[in-house]
């Protein structure tokens, strides 16, 4: 094998939005994520509602003008 052709793998702490810490080993020095297996709802069993009320009813008034 080449020397210096191959990246340095490091141990590194995965920080979640949630709260959640956990180590994993990866080619960068931290890792901030969004979402993961303790908060996602495929894993947790909770459905989380988005607001699209307020979205639909933009649309509607958007386009119920132009009618």
């Amino acid at each position: 094998m080449k020397k210096e052709l191959h990246p340095v793998i490091n141990e590194v702490n995965v920080r979640c939005a949630c709260g959640s810490n956990f180590r994993s080993i990866s080619t960068s020095e931290d890792i901030s994520i969004d979402i993961c297996s303790k908060c996602h709802p495929f894993f947790t069993g909770q459905q989380k509602f988005i607001d699209t009320a307020g979205r639909i009813e933009k649309f509607s008034k958007r386009y119920a003008a132009k009618k």
